[in-house]
């Protein structure tokens, strides 16, 4: 099965207290949200911060899409609530309409 990487930019807001909170969520992702991005053919899953600028990068089966993905969340009333309670501490990237969250980043160099 073929396998595709998108790497996807987001920032926090700039508050450590926040950025402390974002991050023990994190550590106990809900098992309903897990399961709803294995579902939309996500494989792997890695999220990295510096300071309150989050980058994730995700691999994902044949079977993934961003509207597939985009669609099943807005159907799924437990990511609603996550979505919700994550935006508490998020914000958009510079560049970025409001309410934007993860905003997908374009390769451009590859050794």
């Amino acid at each position: 099965m073929s396998k595709n990487r998108y790497c996807l930019a987001l920032d926090l807001k700039t508050d450590p207290v926040l950025i402390g909170e974002y991050e023990r969520w994190h550590q106990d992702v809900w098992p309903e949200i897990k399961e709803s991005l294995r579902v939309a053919g996500i494989v792997e899953m890695e999220i990295y911060r510096i300071s309150n600028r989050l980058f994730m990068i995700m691999e994902t089966n044949s079977s993934f899409s961003f509207e597939r993905k985009a669609a099943m969340d807005q159907a799924n009333e437990k990511v609603q609530e996550w979505e919700q309670l994550m935006w508490k501490y998020q914000q958009g990237i510079p560049g970025t309409v409001d309410g934007q969250k993860w905003v997908l980043m374009h390769k451009m160099f590859s050794l």
